[in-house]
C-alpha cells in the first residue's frame, strides 16, 4: 500500500531573449548533474522558455513525462511573463530560483543578471496570484540549487498528498471532546474529501467480514510483529478482522481520491460492541502511512498525514497530556541538559503509536476505559491498547486546526523525546520542546487548540511552515524564544 504521492520532480530552464539561451542550458545541465551526484532524481525538460510557444512546449515535455513538480530555473535573468504563465499553467506545486554568477572571470558574455530576475518574477507572481515555494535565499550555485529541490519535494509531497486526498469519518465527534469539533467547510478549501459515515455502518461492515479468510494470516503478521509483547494471543483474530474491515473501507471507498486516512469513534460504546479498543490496529494503520485518528479528530488525522508526507515515516497522534512532576525531573537532572522543567511534558494516548516508534511495544488494556466499562473484572472489552515508552529522538508537534468560524490555522514546534522513563502507563515519552510553557499558554491555550498534537518523528519545522504558506495558512505560530514577546504576552509579568 503506498498512501502517500511519489514526487516526480522536473526542471525548466527560462531564459529572457535578450540573454544567451545557452547560458541557462549549461546551468540547467550543471544543476541536473548536482542533483544526481547528491542522488536527487530530476526530469530534464528541454525547452528553454523564452516566450509562450515554449511554454506550451515544455508543459507537454512535462505531461509526457509524468512530472508533479516543477523546478523553474532563471539561468539569466527570466521572462517575467512566460516563467509566471508556465507556473500557472503547470497547476502543481512550483518552485522557483535562480543561478548565481559563477566567477568574476566571465562577468561580461557570462554574465546572468538571475539575481535580478527573481525580482521581476516575483511581481509577476502577484498578478497571477499563483503560490509558489521560494527558497528563502533563492539564489545559488548549482550544488546550492540541487539542495533547495531536495528539501522542494518533502514540501511539494505535502501539497501533492492533500490535492487528492480523502477522510472517512466514522461516529459523531464527541460531546465531551468538543475541541476536535471543528468545521469541515475549510477541507474542502483545500480541496480535500470527506465522507462521514455512522457507527453503524463500521459496525455493520465489521460483522460482514466474520470469517474473511484473510484474518488468520492478519493474526499471524500482528503475533510476529508483538513478539513477547504478544500478551493476548487468542485476541488477535478479533483486532484482525477489524484491520481488514478498515484496509477495505479504504480501498473501496475512495473514488476519485488517490489517498484516505480515517477519523473514527473509538469509546465508549466501541468497546461494549465490538468487544475490544482499535489502537493497536490504528498504529497499524499508521505504519503504513494511512492515520487513524481517534475521537473522530478530523483535523487531528490530517496533521498525521502532512506529518507522514513531509518524512516518509510513520506519524502518531498523542494527547499535550500532562507535566513531568517534580522529583523525576530532579531524578534525571543529567539527562535534560539545559532543559527547564516548563519545557517540558509528557506526550500520551491509550496505544495508538506504531511499534517502530516504541521501545518494548506490548498489547495491553485501556486502563482508564477499564475503570469505567468493567472495573470488578479482568480485562476483556478494553484489552488492544499498544502500549511502550516513545523512542528518543528528534520530533516535531503539529497541527492544522479550523476555527469555529471556519479559519485555518496552524502550529509548528521542533523539539525532542527524551531518553527517561516517564514511569507511566499507555504510549507515552517525555517531550521537551524550548520555551514550552510560553507556546503553551499564548497558542495552544490563548489559540484554543485541541489537545491531540500530531508527532512527526524528526525535524521538520522548515518543510510544514513552508507548505503551510504554499496552501495560503495566514496564522502559522511556533515556540518563541525567550527574548521575542507573544502578543498576549505581558511584558511585566516578571
Amino acid at each position: 500500500m503506498n498512501n502517500i504521492p511519489d514526487v516526480k520532480m522536473g526542471i525548466v530552464a527560462v531564459s529572457r531573449n535578450c540573454f544567451p539561451a545557452m547560458l541557462s542550458k549549461k546551468r540547467r545541465e550543471t544543476v541536473v548533474k548536482a542533483c544526481k551526484d547528491k542522488g536527487i532524481i530530476i526530469y530534464e525538460a528541454n525547452t528553454i522558455v523564452e516566450n509562450e510557444t515554449d511554454v506550451l512546449n515544455a508543459l507537454k515535455e512535462l505531461k509526457s513525462a509524468d512530472v508533479n513538480a516543477l523546478v523553474i530555473y532563471l539561468g539569466n535573468f527570466g521572462p517575467e511573463g512566460p516563467e509566471t504563465l508556465l507556473a500557472k499553467k503547470f497547476g502543481k506545486p512550483t518552485m522557483f530560483a535562480a543561478a548565481a554568477e559563477e566567477s568574476k572571470n566571465d562577468l561580461i558574455e557570462g554574465r546572468g543578471d538571475a539575481y535580478c530576475g527573481m525580482l521581476n518574477a516575483s511581481y509577476n507572481i502577484g498578478l497571477r496570484k499563483i503560490k509558489p515555494y521560494i527558497p528563502e535565499y533563492p539564489v545559488g550555485t548549482a550544488s546550492e540549487i540541487a539542495d533547495m529541490i531536495s528539501e522542494f519535494e518533502d514540501i511539494a509531497r505535502v501539497i501533492i498528498g492533500l490535492s487528492s486526498l480523502k477522510i472517512y469519518t466514522f461516529g459523531p465527534r464527541p460531546y465531551d471532546f468538543l475541541a476536535c469539533n471543528a468545521p469541515i467547510k475549510p477541507l474542502y478549501d483545500l480541496g480535500i474529501e470527506i465522507m462521514e459515515n455512522s457507527e453503524l455502518d463500521l459496525f455493520e461492515s465489521y460483522n460482514k467480514h466474520k470469517n474473511d479468510p484473510r484474518i488468520s494470516d492478519i493474526a499471524k503478521d500482528m503475533s510476529k510483529e508483538l513478539g513477547e509483547g504478544n500478551n493476548y494471543p487468542s485476541f488477535l483474530e478479533k483486532l484482525a478482522q477489524y484491520e481488514i474491515t478498515l484496509k477495505d473501507w479504504y480501498f473501496e471507498n475512495k473514488g476519485a481520491s488517490e489517498f484516505a486516512i480515517f477519523a473514527n469513534k473509538c469509546w465508549p460504546a466501541f468497546q461494549t460492541q465490538f468487544g475490544f479498543v482499535p489502537c493497536y490496529v490504528n498504529s497499524r494503520l499508521a505504519s503504513i502511512d494511512i492515520p487513524v485518528s481517534c475521537e473522530v479528530d478530523v483535523y487531528g488525522a490530517l496533521s498525521e498525514y502532512i506529518a507522514a508526507c513531509a518524512t516518509c515515516l510513520p506519524p502518531t497522534l498523542l494527547d499535550i497530556n500532562n507535566t513531568v512532576p517534580l522529583d523525576l525531573y530532579e531524578d534525571n537532572l543529567e539527562k535534560f541538559d539545559d532543559y527547564k522543567l516548563t519545557d517540558l511534558f509528557m506526550g500520551f494516548h491509550c496505544g495508538n503509536t506504531p511499534s517502530c516508534c516504541l521501545k518494548n511495544a506490548k498489547m495491553k488494556y485501556q486502563l482508564i476505559m477499564h475503570r469505567a466499562l468493567e472495573s470488578e473484572r479482568e480485562p476483556d472489552i478494553t484489552r488492544g491498547t499498544l502500549e511502550g515508552v516513545i523512542k528518543p529522538g528528534d520530533v516535531t508537534i503539529f497541527r492544522l486546526q479550523s476555527t469555529a468560524d471556519c479559519m485555518l490555522k496552524t502550529y509548528i514546534a521542533q523539539g525532542e523525546v527524551m531518553d527517561v522513563d516517564p514511569q507511566s502507563f499507555g504510549g507515552i515519552g517525555i517531550f521537551a520542546v524550548k520555551e514550552m510553557a510560553r507556546f503553551y499558554r499564548h497558542v495552544l491555550i490563548e489559540k484554543r487548540y485541541p489537545h491531540h498534537t500530531a508527532v512527526a518523528f524528526k525535524h521538520i519545522g522548515k518543510v510544514l511552515f513552508e507548505a503551510m504558506k504554499m496552501l495560503c495558512i495566514e496564522e502559522i505560530d511556533f515556540n518563541k524564544p525567550a527574548n521575542i514577546f507573544y502578543k498576549t504576552e505581558n511584558p511585566f509579568k516578571n
